[in-house]
């Protein structure tokens, strides 16, 4: 689950007279700028910046399948290729491995996707 938002310390107002008019504007929207992504102004948190410790998703977990272990040995059957019994159990342990593998990283996606959105 993500964690709370950091807390940024307010800017304070830029002033207006000693400054020209585009240092003004510009240290202006630099500070609009940055509430924007610090959440201190607006209430739309689709443009807030997401910092590192609000993302608390764990690594996925080790990934199981490392190789094919099905050789793809068989026999001709009349004309006909088949695999043999031990390799077709093999590639359906490989296939499940895989599935699982992937359900994992969807659920590990899921969750960073959840917390970014905040």
């Amino acid at each position: 689950m993500a964690t709370r938002g950091p807390s940024f310390t307010s800017i304070p107002n830029i002033p207006q007279g000693g400054i020209t008019d585009w240092q003004f504007n510009t240290l202006t929207a630099m500070k609009e700028n940055i509430e924007l992504l610090t959440g201190a102004r607006g209430s739309d948190n689709s443009v807030r910046a997401v910092v590192s410790g609000q993302v608390t998703v764990p690594s996925p977990a080790a990934q199981t399948m490392s190789r094919v272990t099905a050789a793809g040995t068989g026999f001709t059957i009349s004309g006909v290729n088949v695999p043999s019994l031990d390799d077709y159990v093999k590639l359906l342990s490989n296939v499940q491995q895989l599935a699982n593998d992937v359900a994992s990283l969807r659920a590990t996606v899921n969750t960073l996707i959840n917390q970014l959105k905040g």
